[in-house]
């Protein structure tokens, strides 16, 4: 069985892509119990976040596995497969592992160095591990990714390479001036109580906004989102989301985060904040569609929140939310290309508005909470996922970029050894399983000739026997395991069990057990 990734992310396709293909909590379930009943995949995964829709699978036929993997992503996103090939890359056994690593390291982020992907990581990890779709092979892949980018985070500076997505899109907005500067007296409406949400609450209430008003589906959560926001010094209240309209004329930035499936705000409604007419909108704008649960995966850098409050409250959310080969020259549906580092054609960018700003409005969803037609509206400035992305792609990379590029591949290559030595064990132990048969074989059998041994000879006897046997097997299976743990070492394990003609019923049972041991534990870990 090999490792096999079929995705698309904001790197390969555009934002208008990646609204379309996003994929609810449900839907990320059904995905992965199909896949799983597919004939080529014995695993599957899915990491889905509002950049990036990624598909792993342990597969058994690589042309076969692919032709599977993309057809399900495409069934489950609701984008057809025509549609979705020309932005879908591909990646396979090492160079799938590279990739895992360079994003659970913040790499593949819209704003390199984020962190918030590990929690997005983890999520994908439990849920595997819930609806057991994840074997031996992704449990060890998603739990060493997770302590590839720990490591990444905690050994360099990395985190200076990239920043919040919140405190990049509050850049944004201000234009050049300090957040601190550009903020400090304004008023805040945040719409949704997710971690993002939150996390921009937080970030708001420390760079001095004068209030925060949450507007929420679930007035709780809005309510002790306000509870936290006042006990840390800031004015703070709740309101219903049928009263946003009303607080948006209020207001000088709005923040939305949801999981709504549809507009939260249209160009009509902030038209109208503003005091301009429907007819300030040139363009037409898109019906708002019922609104889904809160929450919005984005991978962003974990900011640290204003208070103790605000960083429990963070947590609590994301827990709560954590519910809820190279492509070379592949021939798939037509042609497949390299999409995970190829450049694309640049979206259409809308001048920003160049007047005084009346209005300024961030919007972290995807699918996106906000018309982008408001780019329109005089005094109005947005800036989006989308917007976000083209200002990041000409941000300064860190030194320490480099630095975390080698932890990865430092990390790929000990991965690799190590899967493969793996493979090799439940050879190794039915080998010595077979060689303890061979010696209680033959003990009994010396027993029957020799009867009169008492219990001190036949037991120096039998010791002997053993010993004599362990080390006739010790330096062959040492060394096995040592050639095993090189690139091209998988073919050792089917010589060990040719030359000593193992019972390959045998070998696939002790690989039973060990998996199931390895899934005991990792539910004990959850």
């Amino acid at each position: 069985m090999s490792l096999l990734v079929v995705g698309l992310s904001h790197r390969s396709a555009p934002v208008s892509v990646l609204e379309r293909a996003s994929l609810s909590a449900d839907t990320q379930v059904k995905l992965l119990q199909d896949t799983l009943a597919a004939e080529p995949a014995a695993e599957a995964a899915v990491l889905a976040t509002c950049n990036r829709i990624e598909l792993y699978a342990d597969v058994d036929k690589f042309h076969a596995g692919v032709a599977e993997l993309s057809t399900l992503l495409a069934q489950h996103s609701g984008v057809g497969l025509e549609e979705l090939t020309p932005y879908l890359y591909v990646h396979y056994e090492d160079r799938a592992v590279h990739h895992l690593f360079s994003v659970a390291c913040g790499l593949d982020s819209m704003v390199v160095g984020e962190g918030q992907i590990l929690g997005q990581i983890k999520d994908t990890l439990a849920l595997g591990q819930e609806l057991h779709t994840a074997g031996r092979l992704l449990n060890d892949l998603f739990q060493q990714a997770l302590r590839v980018g720990k490591r990444a985070h905690s050994e360099t500076g990395i985190d200076r390479a990239g920043q919040s997505l919140v405190t990049f899109g509050l850049e944004q907005l201000s234009a050049g001036e300090p957040v601190e500067a550009w903020a400090k007296g304004r008023r805040a409406l945040v719409i949704g109580a997710g971690s993002m949400s939150s996390l921009a609450a937080a970030t708001l209430a420390r760079a001095g906004v004068a209030e925060v008003i949450v507007a929420n589906r679930t007035p709780a959560r809005a309510e002790r989102l306000v509870e936290i926001l006042a006990e840390s010094g800031t004015a703070a209240r709740a309101v219903a989301m049928a009263d946003v309209s009303r607080e948006l004329t209020r207001v000088d930035v709005a923040v939305s985060c949801t999981g709504a499936t549809g507009l939260v705000l249209t160009a009509q409604t902030v038209a109208e904040a503003v005091g301009l007419s429907a007819d300030a909108v040139t363009a037409p704008e898109a019906p708002a569609a019922p609104a889904a649960p809160e929450g919005c995966p984005v991978d962003f850098a974990a900011t640290a929140a204003s208070g103790a409050g605000l960083a429990a409250y963070t947590a609590v959310t994301e827990a709560a939310d954590a519910k809820a080969v190279d492509a070379d020259s592949l021939e798939l549906h037509g042609s497949w290309v390299d999409n995970a580092t190829g450049a694309r054609p640049a979206a259409p960018r809308i001048p920003a508005q160049t007047g005084p700003v009346r209005l300024a409005l961030l919007d972290l969803a995807m699918p996106r909470d906000i018309d982008a037609a408001v780019h329109r509206i005089p005094g109005v400035r947005l800036v989006d996922i989308e917007s976000l992305a083209e200002a990041s792609a000409d941000a300064p990379m860190a030194a320490d970029v480099d630095q975390v590029r080698s932890i990865v591949s430092d990390e790929v290559a000990a991965f690799g050894a190590a899967q493969r030595a793996a493979h090799i064990t439940p050879t190794v132990v039915a080998l010595r399983a077979m060689a303890a048969d061979v010696v209680a074989g033959e003990v009994a059998r010396l027993e029957g000739r020799l009867p009169d041994l008492d219990e001190r000879q036949r037991a120096e006897v039998t010791q002997t026997v053993r010993r004599v046997v362990d080390k006739l097997l010790h330096a062959p299976t040492v060394r096995i395991k040592q050639l095993a743990a090189e690139p091209g070492g998988a073919g050792y394990a089917d010589a060990l069990r040719t030359l000593f003609d193992l019972d390959p019923e045998t070998v696939a049972a002790v690989s039973r057990a060990d998996l199931n041991d390895a899934d005991a534990k990792n539910r004990g870990r959850s």
